[in-house]
């Protein structure tokens, strides 16, 4: 039994975090298996990579290193295990972040997608896009050394070029946290029934 693969993306301070938590609360109420997970994850490399931006002392490359390291082991570990046994898996990032920040700060994003494209593909990817002006207000003081207006510019230019080739859905991040989640289930519905 396949799972389902659902991915949800934007620029920090465009509702993740709260989406995520939201449609695992609703599906899980439809009756679906729902596994959360995110990245950087709680493992031995996600760890590393968190104290390693908070101390500002890592370069792309070195960061995109560590990204992959990690996501390899969330495969291996959390994701690939749990769509064996029919799960479906929401994560709150994935690739495309890696694609989107690390190609933001100079390094090529299409290399980095394909650096990345032995990975599971997801079923379906959200993206929550918004101005990186309104993300910023949203976060007020914790504007860390990446979190700068034209940084976070690129980021979104670059995320909206990796999503397309997948199936999609780029919603409006201005719209309330509820909105957000009722056009993300209609989306959804009509995947879940293929």
């Amino acid at each position: 039994m396949k799972g389902f693969f659902l991915v949800v993306e934007g620029i920090d301070g465009a509702g993740k975090t709260t989406l995520c938590e939201l449609l695992k609360n609703s599906l899980r109420s439809r009756g679906y298996d729902v596994l959360l997970t995110r990245e950087p994850t709680e493992g031995k490399y996600g760890k590393e990579l968190k104290r390693r931006i908070t101390e500002g002392k890592i370069t792309p490359e070195e960061e995109l290193e560590l990204f992959l390291k990690d996501r390899e082991e969330h495969v291996k570990k959390v994701l690939e295990p749990s769509l064996r046994s029919g799960k479906l898996v929401i994560s709150d990032r994935y690739y495309f972040s890696s694609c989107a920040y690390q190609g933001a700060r100079g390094l090529d994003y299409q290399k980095i997608c394909q650096a990345n494209s032995s990975f599971p593909s997801p079923d379906f990817v959200i993206l929550l896009d918004i101005d990186p002006s309104v993300a910023l207000r949203r976060k007020k003081a914790r504007e860390e050394h990446f979190e700068e207006e034209v940084y976070l510019k690129k980021v979104r230019e670059i995320y909206i070029k990796v999503v397309k080739p997948f199936p999609h859905l780029i919603i409006d991040a201005r719209r309330s946290p509820e909105e957000a989640l009722s056009e993300a289930l209609k989306a959804l519905d009509k995947c879940l029934k293929k």
